[in-house]
Parts: structure tokens; sequence; C-alpha cells
């Protein structure tokens, strides 16, 4: 209970966040169809937002240098909550572009600020709580954005002002707690190609995590309305992959830590190649739709985390929270670019198109694995850790974990 008082206002502060910047995505894509944005257009808001989240990785911590924690975060919320509110003033597909920069800029940012504040509190006793609290709330959230998704009327004002009183109500918890700020940790060194010089294999599934996650979060809800699903079966539709996603967590860790994790890379691109045909084949079921988005979530969900730790296998521990910042450099790459690709695919080729494009990358990652098995020898491994996809900084966090076998 004393540890869960200590860190309940970043818990508090994450919660929120997710529950706004999560349910923007979807909200955006319909609220764009509403308006009449073209597929491209709509992919074009995906591809901003993780532009913003990448600048505000790299910036995050050198703000936090300049001008302290809670500074900081405060000034990334309300760039967050511009961005949320400016949406019905200006209703033009590259004005919403511009916010997406904005609020992938204030996630990146305030998730910099609460994982280096978490990082400065934790201790090795403590850590392993610590991040399992703080992975609980960050999955819970992000799945109730979702669902909220499906209780907001898209393209009104009502939808975009409680997302951005949302984002407005995480900076509360921050701004007042009568903890110290912590001493400003120093910012990872950006090195893109570490992650393919420890592991190819562990660079292409980052990349490939950060295709289907990027697209998915961002072109799901067009594919949801071509298929006929209502707002609210959208949001379920988006829930039920984060669901599944965090259910597979603790089997494919328990696979991860006993079996070669290139197998396990393997077998989870196979299962999510079966997963892509299978939603494809029950397009006309809502149920058969529902229920192949959990087997989605199943098997594309764990990709990044798996991948992760079979990357940090091969690192030394000084490299590890630059080995997480380049893991992360990789993931959005993948996201930046897969948004705009499967929004052209599908204004050309039709729904359907979204999900031929990630079973293709997941078939082309089964094949680079199978190549890699040939190449060197299974690494002695370290602990499997869910990863989250938040900040540079997540590798001092999870670095003391992974050194704990």
């Amino acid at each position: 209970m004393r540890l869960l008082l200590t860190f309940a206002p970043l818990l508090a502060s994450v919660a929120l966040l997710q529950l706004s910047s999560g349910g923007l995505g979807p909200m955006d894509a319909l609220s764009g169809l509403t308006l009449g944005f073209s597929t491209g257009e709509i992919g074009l808001l995906g591809s901003a937002h993780f532009l913003g989240f990448f600048l505000g990785c790299w910036w995050a911590p050198r703000l936090m240098g300049t001008v302290g924690h809670a500074r900081a975060f405060a000034a990334f919320g309300a760039l967050g909550a511009i961005g949320l509110l400016g949406h019905m003033l200006l209703t033009t597909p590259w004005a919403w572009a511009g916010m997406r920069v904005a609020s992938g800029l204030c996630i990146a940012g305030c998730y910099t600020v609460i994982e280096a504040w978490l990082q400065a509190r934790v201790t090795n006793e403590t850590r392993g709580r610590a991040m399992g609290g703080y992975r609980l709330v960050d999955l819970g959230g992000s799945l109730l954005a979702q669902l909220l998704v499906g209780v907001l009327e898209p393209a009104t004002y009502a939808a975009y002002t409680l997302l951005a009183i949302l984002c407005c109500a995480a900076l509360l918890p921050m701004a007042l707690t009568t903890a110290a700020q912590p001493a400003t940790p120093e910012a990872p060194r950006l090195r893109p190609a570490l992650t393919f010089a420890r592991s190819p294999l562990a660079g292409a599934a980052v990349l490939v995590a950060g295709l289907t996650s990027g697209s998915f979060r961002t072109v799901g809800p067009v594919y949801g309305q071509a298929v006929g699903l209502g707002p609210e079966q959208i949001g379920l539709f988006l829930a039920i992959w984060i669901g599944g996603g965090a259910l597979a967590q603790w089997p494919v860790g328990w696979l991860a830590d006993r079996y070669d994790r290139r197998w396990v890379l393997i077998g989870l691109s196979v299962a999510s190649t079966l997963s892509c045909l299978a939603t494809i084949a029950t397009s006309g079921s809502t149920a058969a739709i529902l229920a192949t988005a959990a087997f989605f979530g199943l098997t594309s969900f764990p990709i990044y985390s798996v991948a992760a730790a079979h990357a940090h296998d091969w690192a030394s521990d000084e490299e590890r929270v630059e080995l997480s910042a380049s893991l992360m450099f990789a993931f959005a790459a993948g996201a930046i670019a897969a948004p705009l690709t499967a929004s052209w695919l599908m204004a050309a080729t039709g729904a359907a198109a979204l999900f031929w494009l990630i079973a293709l990358a997941h078939v082309a990652l089964a094949v680079i694995g199978t190549i890699r098995m040939r190449a060197r020898p299974t690494a002695t491994r370290t602990r499997y850790i869910y990863a989250p996809r938040t900040s540079f900084l997540i590798g001092w966090l999870t670095g003391r974990q992974r050194k704990d076998k």
C-alpha cells in the first residue's frame, strides 16, 4: 500500500494520458470519415502522430534538463490539449496532421517525464512491483480508451473537449504532488543502427511491430466501418486487440524465457499471418471479426517485447539504455511509414489491403527469422520483460530487471 501511495500521482497521470491519447487515434479516423476525408488523409494523421512521438522522445530528456520535470510535463501536456481543442476549429486533413504532431509530442514527452521520475524513485527491491503497476495501468488505460470511443459522437466539439479535459486532468497529479523533483537523467545517445548491429532479427521484428501497431491503430477503424461495424463495435474491435495482447504477455514471456527466442518470434509471425488471413476470410460476420481481433492481438502484440528481449541478449549492461532508444527508433520508423502505406493500399484495392500488408510483413519476418537461425547459435537469455513503447528512457527502468535473472 505504501508503494502504491508513493507512485499514485504518476500512475494517475498515466491512466488519464492513456484515456485521452489512446482514444484520439480511432476518434480521428471516425471523425475523418464523417467529414469526408479520404483513406489516405486518415493515414496521414497516424503518420503525423508517430512523427511527433519520435521527436518528443528525442526532445523531452533535453527539455527536462533545461526546465525540470514538472515544467516539461506541463509544456507537453499543454501541447496535447491545444492539439485536441483545435480539431473542431480547423477541420482540414493538413491542419489535423499538425495537431497530431502536437499529440505525439505530448504523449512521448509526458511519458518521458513519468518514466524518468519513476526511475529516480524505484529501488532494486521495489522495481518489479512498480513496473508491474505501471504496465497494468498503461494497458488498462489504453483498453478503456478504445471503449470510450464507442460512446462519443465523431466530429463533435463534445468528443474532442472531453479528450482535452482528460489530457488537462493528467497534469493535476504531477502539479499537486509534494514530492521533490528528482535529478534529471542524462539523455541517452541515439544510435539508430545499434539494434541491427546487435540483432538484425530484432531490428526487423521491431519494424514489423511498428508497422502492425501504427497501421492497425490508425486505419483499423476505417477497416471496421468498411466491413459493417458501428462506432461502438469499432471501439470494441480495437479494445479486444489490446486485451488479447495483454493476455498473451505471460504465456509468451514463459515461452521466450525457456526456448530460443528466434523460434518464438517465428511462431508469433506465422500465427499473426494466420490471424490476418482469418480476419479477411470472416469479414462478413461481426462476431467472427471480434474473435479474430483477439487472435490478432494475442499473436502480434507481444512481438515488440520478444524482439527487445532478444536484442538485449546480445548487448552489454552499458548498452541497455542506448539499445532501448534504438529499439524505439526502429519501432517509430515502422509506425511513421505504415499508416500512409496501408491507407493508400486500402484506397486502391479495398479494406482487406490492411491485413494483407500486415500478413506480408509477418511472412517476411518469419523468413528472416529462419535465415538468422543458421547465422549464429542461441544467446544467453536475459529476463523477458513486457516493454511499453513509451519513451527512450524505458531502458533505465528495465535494465536492472534484465540483469536479475
